[in-house]
């Protein structure tokens, strides 16, 4: 399912236009997405939790010429599934 397949899924499950459901949609991503940026989890009930964690620096290997090279730290982005959506997705 790609955006446009869930805004329309969106308008058509809440009884909304699709100009409303892509608002809807664009406002949850905005406001998910300012949350982790401040560090900040995100769990929706049932459905899920957002998170941000830190990967250590490390060491890697070119596989082109074999040389170690240091890959920088970095921040990722987590998902775990709520309990209700692991088991609808079972």
């Amino acid at each position: 399912m790609n955006k446009s397949e869930l805004i329309n899924a969106i308008a058509e499950q809440a009884g909304l236009t699709k100009v409303d459901a892509k608002k809807a949609l664009e406002a949850f991503i905005c406001a998910v997405s300012d949350a982790m940026a401040k560090g900040d989890k995100v769990a929706l009930v049932g459905f899920g939790t957002f998170s941000v964690n830190e990967k250590g620096e490390r060491t890697g290997i070119n596989p082109a010429t074999k040389e170690k090279i240091t890959i920088p730290a970095k921040k990722v982005v987590k998902f775990k599934a709520g309990a209700e959506l692991a088991d609808k997705v079972k």
